[in-house]
């Protein structure tokens, strides 16, 4: 499984180190944290970050002010605020500030689980989402890879939804045979070969030896992507 960055933003020390700890005991996680709005925000746009969870009662800044600074700014990814209060026009507010959710204080940690993942997934499927893929970062929707100097290298839509696939499976070596299902579909007539074929013109794209893979490896039975 891919493991997402999340960025826990919050004052209440005890509140924030509890999240961070119960979300680190999920390895599809890795976990941030900051303890003021002018620190999140820092770290926001100077690290990849998967998923944002903001409290709005921050020392230095209401926390959805500083959603609306990082939204002009141009960070896309999606972002679940805390808050104490519940009334509808604190709801309405954090939601036109470009937050993608809204939970209220005190909460089970299973509902802010669940809300985070349907956000992460949701967001994977957006026109907006980016993924890091060795040297490169990954545009879906554009099929699309940049390297590290910007240099863009074009995917066609197969070899995008191959590196999708994979990319979602984690380290897991992923079968031919689902490889195949998931990216022609069922009763398609298409043989390994062409899958083969596809993973070689994808290897001549991505790898600096293509004879050699770093990145897209050939499994017993499968293959996998590696970070």
């Amino acid at each position: 499984m891919a493991v997402r960055r999340i960025l826990v933003v919050d004052d209440d020390d005890l509140l924030r180190e509890s999240l961070v700890e119960q979300l680190s005991l999920y390895e599809e996680f890795e976990l941030l944290e900051e303890p003021t709005a002018a620190k999140g925000i820092q770290r926001a746009r100077s690290e990849p970050v998967d998923l944002m969870i903001m409290d709005v009662g921050l020392p230095d800044m209401d926390g959805r002010e500083a959603v609306k600074m990082l939204r002009k700014g141009g960070f896309k990814a999606p972002i679940i605020m805390l808050t104490g209060h519940d009334s509808e026009s604190d709801t309405i507010l954090g939601l036109e500030s470009g937050a993608n959710d809204y939970v209220t204080k005190p909460f089970r940690f299973a509902v802010l689980l669940a809300r985070l993942r349907a956000q992460l997934r949701q967001f994977e499927q957006s026109e907006d989402a980016t993924f890091t893929i060795g040297r490169y970062t990954f545009r879906p929707s554009a099929k699309l890879l940049l390297d590290e100097r910007g240099q863009k290298i074009r995917l066609t839509e197969k070899e995008t939804s191959i590196l999708k696939f994979l990319y979602r499976a984690g380290e897991k070596v992923v079968g031919r045979d689902i490889l195949l299902h998931e990216v022609w579909g069922y009763n398609s007539g298409v043989t390994t070969h062409t899958l083969e074929t596809h993973i070689y013109r994808l290897r001549q794209k991505i790898e600096r030896e293509p004879s050699v893979a770093e990145l897209l490896i050939t499994e017993a039975g499968g293959y996998k992507l590696v970070p």
